[in-house]
């Protein structure tokens, strides 16, 4: 019995000293927000392409005439450089000397003949005007005679010509300072006329083909059309910064665009801009040699765009919206048009004026002139990893 009642009264000394729970009223606080002042800005555009990298001029090196080859030049191996004027291979000339011994003799008798032929022309001329009556035939006075003797006197200075041609195809020089891609014939071979003996490209100069839309044209100061045509230094072409993975490392190389082609492709309605890099073999930097057919991405130089909006991706719908806090704390959804989306920023053409607060987090479902408490004020930078 004593239990149970020291039971009861330990429960009712707990009941009687719990807390008290005082009820609160909760407040529905304005949403923190994080904001990026916009200014206008002056904007250089860049466009991005991609091609192949080609060299100016590639070409196969055909023998003309038939023979050995006795010299090759010690670069003659794939991937061997040479300079203009080089002699890569040399045919045995021989033949082709005797070839003109033979002309030289033919040209002497030619000479003999007409020589001969010019005395009796005018032994003929001096007989008739001493015996003859009335108008000599032109067989009498020798005149198809003569033209005939001349007419051998050129066929034979031709034939020397012929020799002396083929002569000199027996050496095969290299029409431009360059590389040999490939080659398909030994010192000592025997070759026909027609025979491929290697095929060589130029160095002086590499091209990348870029394609371009439509609307990346209208970012760009290409000169369409141009008849007179452009030099790489003149400052009108743009700049292209070409960059390509090579070994693990980005590297990049400088060139400009110089032309584009004559029509746009049937196929995809783009058009080719030929981008041209000096001097590819020979990069001042510690760049590698920008190596024939490699995969290149390109960005090139456009127009500079005045009053030009730039903000996070993380401030703009997929509708064109932003949200604006106006100087009395309140919420606006308003349009804009945007002129170009970009991986990391937008460039926003109207619908902005200088100083407008964008938000860019802090507000899950937006609704037009709600209060809102501006907890932070972003530049572009760090707006940039902000995820709304």
């Amino acid at each position: 019995m004593v239990l149970v009642v020291l039971g009861i009264f330990i429960a009712w000394l707990i009941m009687a000293m719990r807390p008290q729970i005082t009820k609160q009223v909760q407040k529905n606080e304005p949403p923190l927000v994080s904001v990026i002042l916009v200014e206008p800005q002056i904007i250089r555009l860049s466009v991005h392409s991609q091609g192949i990298v080609t060299p100016r001029n590639e070409i196969d090196l055909i023998a003309e005439v038939f023979g050995k080859l006795i010299k090759l030049h010690p670069e003659f191996v794939n991937g061997g450089f040479f300079q203009q004027g080089d002699l890569l291979a040399s045919i045995d000339s021989r033949d082709y000397e005797a070839g003109i011994v033979l002309a030289q003799a033919q040209i002497a008798e030619a000479k003999r003949l007409m020589v001969m032929e010019e005395a009796q022309a005018e032994q003929a001329d001096s007989e008739w005007q001493a015996l003859g009556q009335g108008e000599p035939s032109e067989l009498v006075m020798r005149v198809p005679q003569l033209a005939e003797a001349r007419a051998k006197l050129k066929a034979a200075e031709a034939n020397l010509l012929l020799a002396q041609i083929k002569r000199s195809r027996c050496e095969l020089r290299a029409p431009f300072t360059g590389r040999l891609q490939s080659k398909n014939v030994g010192l000592g071979q025997f070759i026909q006329a027609g025979d491929k003996l290697a095929r060589i490209y130029s160095t002086d100069v590499a091209e990348i083909r870029l394609p371009l839309t439509n609307s990346q044209l209208g970012y760009l100061n290409l000169q369409l059309g141009n008849s007179k045509g452009l030099a790489y230094t003149d400052e009108i072409n743009p700049k292209v910064v070409l960059t390509a993975d090579i070994a693990g490392v980005m590297r990049t190389w400088q060139g400009r665009i110089v032309r584009t082609e004559g029509a746009l492709d049937e196929n995809t309605g783009v058009l080719y801009a030929v981008t041209e890099v000096l001097q590819p073999y020979q990069q001042a930097s510690k760049s590698p040699p920008l190596l024939s057919n490699l995969f290149v991405k390109a960005e090139i130089e456009g127009k500079e765009v005045h009053g030009l909006f730039v903000l996070p991706q993380a401030a703009i719908n997929a509708l064109q919206e932003i949200l604006i806090v106006d100087s009395g704390q309140k919420l606006h959804i308003r349009h804009v048009d945007v002129l170009r989306n970009e991986p990391d920023r937008v460039l926003v053409k109207s619908g902005l004026i200088a100083g407008d607060r964008v938000i860019v987090s802090g507000v899950d479902v937006p609704i037009e002139g709600m209060t809102v408490r501006v907890d932070k004020v972003l530049n572009l930078e760090a707006a940039k990893t902000v995820v709304r």
